[in-house]
């Protein structure tokens, strides 16, 4: 969006007082040269940002999924803001007036229009996409293919060329090439009807679908958050007792044992003589005395113990001895028991997942996964937070001055300086998109990395 229109009878005229290399220009030679290079500044941001976007869509391949899409959308949305409109603003802010002809003027505030309702309207189609995956995930999952997520997009960009174009078909009121030729000036045009219609599709309709998309998926969360702070209280309690329960069972079963290992310990081992080696009986008995006291019994031992005759294949005829250590998780204490040798270090999958099944261990696996959960909740909320503001700091000011003004004949647009800032505070928006989108997300920011030839 371009300049607001400047009411004649307001002393708006321009004073070419300014020499410069560039001629005569309305704003000191130290202005021009600082604006210049702040919003040269911005341009190449925005387009080496928006760059990065999409590339990083269709090269980073955790990024090359269907919802992307919207991203990659909204990226050649502000790119084309930042070739198409943002150069020949810097130079008509510089020099105070238009000098590239009428036709020019035409495309140039067509395509301002366009690549910012676009921009606009990528923001809240993203927004919806958002709102449904999150309302409707199951269903929503299936109806999201490449295809509906094109026509989407395609829908957007045919919505932004309607909303427009009607200027260029006679819904203007811009000057002939004989009086555009005295005044050289370039902006939107003044109609009424067109200036309500064009700020409706562009921002405020867009304002109120994101607002309560944007809300509904904030109180989603809130509620989400909630639930699983109260599930994750639940499930610190339950686990607790359960890790009581099995240790007293633990205990009780170890007793057991421990009385009925003493009471039946000497025909045991005679039993186990006479079927195996003088020497086997002896290092069995060493291991018992060598146990610490920490109640680890002779059976548990045994029944881990590896042996020539346990494994046939086996080219060693070692027998494996056994560690036992008291596990403390802050719940429960027990203790576990597993074969001393080098294979300790490899567990198998197996005696892995028996060790992981310990009521301690799965307390404290969910009561981790609550809080990565949790935080990813709160992130995501304060993200949503971030678009909403941004989008509406940058534009909301522009838009209520592009409605206003023409509606009020006695009143006097600001000067051309605030107009200007104003303006651009809109533009800024498309710099900002791809650094809210991408630098919430880890695999945009090592896909930036990668591209920059950054260590990822």
């Amino acid at each position: 969006m371009d300049d607001i229109p400047i009411l004649d009878d307001c002393d708006q005229s321009i004073n070419f007082s300014h020499s410069s290399i560039f001629g005569e220009i309305d704003v000191p030679e130290w202005e021009a040269y600082f604006t210049i290079i702040t919003l040269s500044f911005i341009i190449l941001v925005t387009i080496v940002g928006n760059i990065l976007v999409v590339l990083s869509v269709f090269t980073y391949k955790p990024l090359r999924i269907v919802q992307n899409f919207f991203i990659v959308s909204l990226a050649i949305a502000d790119l084309t803001v930042a070739i198409l409109v943002m150069p020949l603003n810097v130079v008509y802010n510089i020099l105070g007036k238009w000098v590239f002809g009428i036709h020019i003027c035409k495309m140039w505030l067509t395509s301002d229009v366009l690549c910012c309702t676009a921009s606009i309207l990528n923001l809240c189609a993203i927004a919806l996409d958002r709102f449904w995956a999150i309302t409707d995930p199951i269903n929503y999952a299936q109806k999201r293919t490449v295809k509906r997520v094109l026509s989407q997009i395609a829908g957007v960009w045919v919505l932004s060329l309607i909303i427009s174009s009607p200027p260029l078909i006679g819904w203007n009121d811009w000057p002939g090439p004989e009086e555009f030729q005295i005044q050289q000036t370039c902006k939107l045009t003044e109609r009424k009807g067109y200036v309500v219609y064009s700020a409706l599709g562009s921002f405020f309709i867009p304002l109120i679908i994101m607002t309560i998309v944007y809300l509904e998926i904030f109180i989603a969360t809130r509620r989400r958050l909630r639930e699983r702070a109260k599930a994750s209280k639940l499930n610190v309690s339950r686990s607790k007792n359960q890790a009581t329960s099995q240790f007293n069972k633990d205990t009780q079963d170890r007793e057991s044992v421990s009385s009925e290992t003493n009471h039946n310990e000497q025909p045991q081992i005679e039993t186990l003589s006479a079927k195996t080696k003088p020497k086997k009986v002896k290092r069995k008995r060493k291991m018992e005395n060598s146990t610490p006291s920490n109640d680890c019994s002779l059976k548990p031992i045994l029944v881990h113990e590896d042996s020539v005759t346990d494994n046939p294949d086996s080219s060693s005829s070692r027998k494996n001895s056994h560690i036992c250590e008291m596990i403390d998780t802050g719940v429960q204490s027990s203790i576990e028991c597993w074969p001393d040798s080098p294979r300790t270090s490899n567990k198998s999958k197996s005696e892995k997942s028996d060790s992981f099944k310990k009521p301690g261990v799965v307390y404290q696996f969910i009561e981790e996964k609550q809080k990565i959960s949790l935080s990813k909740e709160r992130r995501a909320a304060r993200t949503l937070g971030i678009i909403m503001g941004v989008f509406v700091f940058c534009w909301l000011p522009f838009f209520l001055m592009y409605v206003f003004f023409p509606f009020c004949s006695s009143c006097c647009p600001p000067s051309k300086r605030l107009v200007n800032f104003i303006t651009w505070l809109g533009y800024i928006n498309s710099v900002l998109n791809p650094i809210i989108y991408t630098i919430f997300n880890l695999d945009f920011r090592r896909a930036f990395r990668k591209l920059l030839g950054m260590r990822i």
